[in-house]
C-alpha cells in the first residue's frame, strides 16, 4: 500500500475536486470502438462485429452506448447489423472518428468527475497511448481518440503527459487505486518515471490517495499484466480476485502471490478489503498461442454486468460469484472464445462515462 501526503500539483484535477469514480457508480453511457483490424482477431474477424452486437444489446436497455467507426459506410453497416438484432437504436450514438483498433478501454480517456459552484461537471483524461509498449503499430489514431471524445462531449481534458493504459488500473471511487509492478513499472511504457513519480501522477489526475500494486498478469497477457485480467473492485473496501486451481498451470504461483497481497491491502480509510475470489477457466489456446482468458475481465453496466465465457465447465460457477456481488444487476454471460483470440475481452473494449457529479461509490454493486 502507498498512501502517504500528498499535495495535487496546480491545475491538476486533483487540485481542482476531480476524482475517478468506481466502475459500479451511475453512467451516463457507455463508450466503444467497432472492431475492424484483421490483424488482432486472424482468421476470425467475421465472428467478432455479433459479439459487439451481443455488447449493445446487453447495454442499451440500461445505459446510451456510444460507438467510434471510422467513416460514414462503416457506421451505415454497424446501423444495420444492430438494427437487424433488434437493438434499442434510441439509445444508440455513432461517431464518425478514426481508429486503429477496437480496444477502448486502452486507448480511450478516463473519465473524472466533480461537484462545483456552477453544478456537476465531467472531464477526460488524456493519457498517452503507443499500444502497450510499441508493440502493435500503428497506433497515432488510437491516441487521439481522447482528444476526439472530449470534443465530442465538449468536456475539458486533462494531459498527464505519460504513458497509460485504462486496463492497468481499476479504482474504488473514494480513494484507492489498484494496479501491477508487472505494466506501470515496465520500461516500455514510461523508462524515465520511478515508482513515487507515477503515483504521484495517479494522484493528480485520478483524485485517487492510496495506490495498491499487485505482482505478476497472467500467462498470454500482452499488455505486460493488465488488472483487469487479475482482480477488480466490486465495493469500496471489497475486490474479486482470479485463483487457478492447478498447481502445475502457469498461472498458479503468481495468482497465489496476488492474492496474499490483496489479503494484506487497505484501502484509504485502513480498513482491510474483504476478498471474494473467481474460478479461472480452463487453459484456452489458439493454435499454439496460451490466450489470456480470465473472468476477472467483466464489464459493469447500469443494468447488466457482461461476463465473458469460454464453453467452460466453470462459466456457471463464475457467473454465480458475480451475481452474488451484483444482485441488483443481470448477468450476461457471452461466449468469449473468438473475442479472447485478440487478447482481450469486454473490459477491454468498454470505457463507462460516469454521470457527472455523481456521488460516492455506493456498496453492493447498487444499480442505477
Amino acid at each position: 500500500m502507498s498512501d502517504v501526503p500528498h499535495t495535487p500539483a496546480a491545475g491538476t484535477p486533483a487540485a481542482l475536486g476531480y476524482r475517478m469514480p468506481a466502475e459500479w457508480e451511475p453512467h451516463a453511457g457507455t463508450w466503444l470502438s467497432w472492431p475492424h483490424k484483421e490483424d488482432s482477431w486472424p482468421g476470425v474477424l467475421a465472428s467478432i462485429p455479433p459479439i459487439w452486437v451481443e455488447i449493445v444489446r446487453a447495454l442499451t436497455p440500461g445505459e446510451p452506448v456510444h460507438i467510434l467507426v471510422n467513416d460514414r459506410a462503416p457506421a451505415a453497416r454497424v446501423r444495420s447489423l444492430l438494427e437487424g438484432a433488434g437493438v434499442a437504436m434510441h439509445n444508440v450514438r455513432l461517431h464518425e472518428v478514426p481508429t486503429d483498433d477496437a480496444w477502448m478501454r486502452d486507448h480511450g480517456p478516463v473519465f473524472v468527475t466533480r461537484r462545483s459552484q456552477v453544478g456537476s461537471e465531467l472531464a477526460a483524461v488524456d493519457w498517452k497511448y503507443n499500444a502497450w509498449g510499441g508493440k502493435y503499430p500503428p497506433w497515432d489514431d488510437d491516441d487521439r481518440v481522447p482528444r476526439h471524445v472530449a470534443e465530442i462531449l465538449d468536456v475539458p481534458r486533462f494531459e498527464p503527459g505519460i504513458v497509460l493504459e485504462g486496463g492497468s488500473i481499476d479504482v474504488n471511487g473514494c480513494g484507492s487505486l489498484l494496479t501491477t509492478e508487472a505494466c506501470l513499472l515496465h520500461p516500455n511504457r514510461n523508462p524515465h518515471l520511478r515508482r513515487g513519480q507515477i503515483e504521484a501522477l495517479l494522484r493528480d489526475y485520478l483524485g485517487v490517495r492510496n495506490v495498491l500494486w499487485l505482482g505478476e498478469g497472467i500467462a498470454g497477457d500482452d499488455t505486460d499484466g493488465h488488472v483487469d485480467d487479475l482482480a477488480r473492485f466490486v465495493e469500496p473496501d471489497r475486490v474479486v480476485t482470479v485463483l487457478e486451481d492447478d498447481p502445475r498451470d502457469a498461472n498458479y504461483d503468481l495468482l497465489q502471490e496476488n492474492y496474499r497481497r490483496l489479503c494484506e491491502m487497505r484501502d484509504e480509510r485502513g480498513r482491510t478489503l474483504r476478498v471474494a475470489t473467481l474460478p479461472m477457466p480452463s487453459p484456452v489456446y489458439h493454435q499454439d498461442t496460451r490466450l489470456p482468458a480470465s473472468y476477472a475481465n467483466f464489464y459493469i453496466g447500469n443494468a447488466a454486468v457482461l461476463v465473458p465465457t469460454f464453453g467452460d465447465r466453470k462459466d456457471e460457477a463464475a457467473l454465480a460469484v458475480l451475481q452474488s456481488l451484483f444482485p441488483t444487476r443481470r448477468m450476461v454471460g457471452i461466449h468469449a472464445v473468438d473475442m479472447v483470440w485478440g487478447l482481450g475481452a469486454f473490459h477491454c473494449v468498454t470505457q463507462q462515462q460516469p454521470v457527472a457529479g455523481a456521488g460516492g461509490a455506493a456498496g453492493k454493486g447498487a444499480a442505477t
